[in-house]
């Protein structure tokens, strides 16, 4: 695999404007469902290394199975509130973090894989695995019901055309699980790349999904005016069909053991 030209994780501002939200995505941010974490605990390791960990909304539901849990997180504001619940956070991009001889039995990544160099990253988690241990980078996809997503369409479409392409809370999809894949079995450092879905729902009131759509870092990034009027045109939207909506959600998985 090539060196990518190009890829979320080169766009830095983004990749560290999720901070500036970082009460707001803790609280709004939909969590993970629980046969993930049994998929990856599996094994029962004890050691878990939680790269992006944002405020630990990941690495606090492997914690409550019983792993020890040990953060990696670029931005202190992040940071701030993961170790306000309690969780152990380094501040470091995970390129540049040195694991200093410890191992762990899981290297995970909730939705903060594709801000890393996928062949940087790929190399620095082989190095922090210990022998058998595995990757897992997970994502929650997004999309809104059927009866209400061609009206969500076309508030995007008159404001800010394209946005709803290429945004996970929309039900887009990007080439994040490709490129993971990609490489992972490039380093050739893992055993074959395994992926896996589940599939749930989420029934939000119109300022719950307004709350969570300002945690996006494409949302944030638009200007404020912009940004205004487009949320207060889809809470138009949401409120006329009864104030409420409901997602349909994919946490897909993309995981290797060491070899």
């Amino acid at each position: 695999m090539a060196e990518p030209e190009h890829g979320l994780h080169l766009d830095r501002a983004r990749a560290q404007s999720f901070g500036a939200e970082a009460e707001r995505y803790d609280r709004m941010r939909p969590r993970y469902p629980a046969a993930l974490v049994d998929h990856l605990l599996a094994g029962g390791p004890a050691r878990v290394l939680d790269v992006g960990c944002g405020t630990g909304i990941a690495g606090l539901a492997f914690r409550a199975r019983g792993a020890q849990v040990l953060g990696v997180e670029p931005d202190e504001r992040m940071a701030r509130v993961a170790r306000g619940h309690g969780l152990e956070v380094e501040v470091a991009r995970f390129e540049s973090w040195r694991p200093r001889g410890r191992r762990f039995e899981l290297v995970i990544s909730g939705q903060a894989w594709h801000w890393i160099d996928p062949l940087a990253g790929a190399a620095r988690a082989a190095e922090a695995l210990a022998p058998g241990g595995r990757v897992g980078a997970f994502w929650n996809f997004g999309r809104p019901q059927s009866q209400l997503r061609e009206q969500i369409a076309a508030v995007y479409a008159r404001l800010e055309p394209g946005l709803e392409g290429y945004s996970v809370l929309l039900g887009a999809r990007d080439e994040r699980l490709a490129i993971t894949r990609e490489a992972l079995a490039a380093s050739g450092r893992f055993l074959p790349v395994q992926q896996r879905a589940w599939e749930w729902t989420r029934r939000y009131t119109t300022r719950e999904w307004l709350e969570q759509l300002l945690t996006h870092s494409d949302h944030h990034a638009l200007a404020p005016a912009r940004r205004a009027a487009l949320v207060g045109a889809l809470g138009e939207v949401v409120d006329a069909a009864g104030g409420t909506l409901e997602l349909a959600y994919s946490t897909e998985l993309v995981t290797a053991a060491l070899r």
